[in-house]
């Protein structure tokens, strides 16, 4: 029995569509492509299989399937308000996160009641284990930074807490990076946004600070007055000082002024007694006269010489009869200058 060539070409061509388009199907369906800083993972009946890499990956279809991750995103409200919502993702994220975990009250060692909130930054470095070793990880972080930072801020008193920002988030980052290591999750950092003490404590900090700005203008005010009398009583030392200094050299000048006066005036009349003594020595006068005359002129020139400047002469009578003549002195005086 013969049948037609077109009669059996027909089914064999349906057939043939039908495994094309299976093909094609199966090919589009096998075809993934990932996004840069993201990575997909692959399950191979309901067991991890691989992991694919940005970029264009082929998987088998129904016996591969991607992943679907529940992932945790923060949206702004139409109010500004922070709204959270967990979708489903076929990928996980490799950029660095933020998660901004919800402020809660918290009681410090002093028994002191405050309200704290902050954010974490976090990375994944592990796929798989983020995914595979806990259920939830945005979850996970956010109650673990919970306990963590009541936990630091219980071993600290108000004033601790309010001005060792940086302590408490270098702390938390030490146990969250050491908490979440065998996530495969990387803490780069953590902030304290914001630390609110109650309202009668923040009433009794603002008094305190008030005081203590008080006090610092009283003792920097006191610490300038005491600068300025210092200042002016080193003047009036350094004035008086250099006034007593001028008037000693005022009178050292002077007396030696007077002094060398003095000595020039005894030295002219120790002259003017020497020329004498040599006039009355070329005149014709007995001898004792003459030694009368010049003990009285070796007087005369010790006394010119002295420096109380004494004038007081005491003549022996002997002398009066020589020097009674003082006209005829002169003018041997006279004669004795215009010999020279």
């Amino acid at each position: 029995m013969h049948y037609p060539i077109a009669a059996v070409a027909e089914p064999l061509l349906i057939i043939g569509l039908i495994v094309l388009a299976f093909v094609v199907i199966m090919g589009l369906l096998g075809l993934k492509t990932v996004q840069q800083a993201n990575v997909m993972l692959i399950e191979r009946f309901g067991k991890f299989h691989r992991q694919l890499q940005p970029g264009i990956n082929i998987i088998w279809p129904i016996i591969d399937k991607p992943r679907r991750i529940e992932w945790r995103e923060v949206v702004e409200g139409v109010r500004g308000e922070l709204i959270v919502n967990y979708v489903q993702r076929p990928t996980v994220d490799l950029r660095e996160q933020v998660l901004d975990f919800p402020r809660q009250q918290v009681i410090t060692r002093d028994n002191v009641m405050i309200s704290v909130n902050g954010l974490l930054y976090y990375q994944i470095t592990d796929p798989k284990r983020a995914i595979y070793e806990i259920a939830s990880l945005p979850i996970a972080l956010e109650k673990l930074a919970q306990t963590t930072l009541r936990n630091i801020i219980g071993d600290m008193d108000l004033d601790s807490t309010l001005s060792s920002r940086d302590d408490i988030n270098t702390r938390m980052r030490t146990v969250l990076d050491d908490a979440s290591d065998k996530w495969g999750v990387k803490v780069n950092r953590v902030e304290i946004q914001d630390i609110s003490p109650p309202e009668s404590v923040r009433e009794a900090m603002e008094k305190q600070m008030t005081a203590e700005r008080d006090r610092r203008a009283r003792i920097i005010e006191a610490e300038g007055v005491k600068a300025a009398n210092v200042l002016r009583a080193e003047g009036e030392r350094d004035a008086e000082i250099a006034r007593a200094e001028g008037e000693r050299q005022a009178k050292i000048l002077e007396a030696e002024g007077e002094a060398q006066s003095r000595l020039s005036v005894a030295q002219g009349e120790a002259e003017a007694l020497r020329n004498l003594e040599a006039a009355l020595s070329s005149t014709q006068m007995d001898g004792a006269q003459y030694r009368i005359v010049a003990t009285y002129l070796k007087t005369l020139e010790q006394i010119g010489a002295s420096k109380d400047g004494s004038k007081t002469v005491f003549l022996p009578f002997e002398a009066s009869a020589a020097l009674g003549g003082l006209g005829s002195i002169q003018e041997i005086m006279k004669a004795a200058g215009a010999g020279k």
